[in-house]
């Protein structure tokens, strides 16, 4: 009877058996995994049926031990930039290399492919940190103003610098984009390691009359620079880059005066209007005191680069990394340009849209506009504490 009932039972379903298998696969693969990551899978013996094969193995693992201590040494090592990811298309690429080309002894360095995308700073070539490391964050430091000044060439400077990390496009935030919110604005700046600055520039911000309370609401820390010229000159170059965009403008002369025979200048418009420094200070200062404010001399970027930049480290309290070894005098351009760029080994000059030359002025408008700025400029002194040599 007991025979005759265990007979009758059903066989067991196929769903049971398939769900056995799954099992079994998944814990042979995870002691497979754990094999590799004690290491004993490079270590392993080679059964391969042709010589070429086992070559092969031992070059790959030769690269991996070289990659191993690679990583391990970057990892370790307690400064410099967090080392960037590469692209899928990279790293594709790489693999190709690896069956193909026999593993280089310079390995250990880091590609010149990140170096050359600006990924890693020259300073720190073979001393990546591990990959991934890094957030965005909100500037600590702005380049406020001022429009002509010479602010890109200052951006540019800066970032040469290993703990300055800055957005190359100006994000126009706090005067046309303040809408979108500053988790949007955060987004835009680049990621940071422990101990690096973020920055940013755009010039409007100075003359932009709800950029100081709008950047105080963000932090009352943030420091502050300001690029400052000859503001006859900034209007002047002013007006050429926008004769270069618009030739059909009215002449210089024309758009300086409300009633050229009165002689009375007309400071609705903007290339005059910029150059009031004093006037746009009194605003920052309601939200800011002097202290975190820095000038910058124009002029003095072109003449002595490697002194302005000089204050503008001490100012952010950085080491003086940026001397005068790392700037040229081009003749052409009628500026200096750097030896070696960030992310770069060659020399890098701004571009076309930079040195533009100036139409000729009537000198008697030049003197009279001289005339009409020398009051701010005399106030500007006393207030920055700072002759900047625009009247002599």
């Amino acid at each position: 009877m007991a025979f005759s009932r265990i007979s009758k039972l059903d066989p067991p379903s196929r769903g049971i058996f398939r769900k056995a298998a799954v099992m079994l696969c998944s814990l042979l693969t995870s002691l497979f995994l754990l094999h590799c990551l004690a290491d004993r899978c490079s270590t392993s013996p080679v059964r391969a049926s042709s010589g070429r094969a086992a070559g092969l193995f031992e070059d790959s693992r030769s690269l991996r031990t070289k990659r191993l201590a690679y990583e391990w040494t970057a990892g370790s090592e307690p400064t410099g930039y967090g080392a960037a990811r590469r692209s899928s298309r990279v790293l594709a690429d790489e693999r190709a290399r690896q069956v193909s080309e026999p593993p280089e002894e310079s390995f250990i360095l880091p590609p010149p492919d990140l170096v050359a995308s600006r990924k890693v700073s020259p300073r720190f070539a073979g001393k990546l940190s591990p990959l991934g490391e890094g957030s965005k964050k909100l500037p600590q430091a702005l380049i406020i103003g001022v429009k002509k000044g010479g602010t890109r060439a200052l951006l540019e400077f800066l970032r040469v610098h290993p703990d300055i990390r800055a957005v190359g496009a100006e994000p126009h935030f706090f005067d046309r984009n303040y809408d979108n919110g500053l988790e949007w604005y955060r987004e835009l700046m680049p990621k940071t390691l422990e101990g690096q600055i973020t920055m940013e520039k755009t010039p409007s911000y100075f003359v932009t009359r709800e950029a100081p309370a709008r950047i105080a609401a963000m932090s009352r820390d943030t420091k502050l620079i300001v690029v400052v010229r000859d503001p006859v000159t900034r209007a002047i170059s002013d007006y050429t880059q926008t004769l270069s965009k618009k030739p059909d403008i009215p002449s210089f002369e024309s758009l300086t005066f409300k009633n050229r025979t009165s002689g009375l200048i007309d400071t609705s418009w903007s290339a005059i209007q910029i150059g009031i420094y004093a006037k746009h200070l009194d605003n920052w200062l309601q939200y800011f005191p002097m202290e975190q404010i820095l000038f910058v001399s124009g002029e003095r970027l072109i003449s002595d680069p490697a002194g302005e930049l000089g204050r503008v480290q001490d100012f952010l309290g950085l080491k003086r990394i940026i001397t005068d070894k790392h700037f040229y005098f081009n003749q052409t351009k009628g500026f200096p340009c750097l030896k070696k760029a960030e992310g770069s080994s060659k020399p890098h000059c701004l571009g076309k849209t930079k040195g533009r030359t100036h139409p000729n002025i009537d000198p008697e408008v030049v003197q009279r506009l001289r005339d009409f700025y020398r009051p701010f400029n005399m106030k500007f002194y006393q207030m920055t504490e700072r002759f900047f040599g625009w009247d002599d």
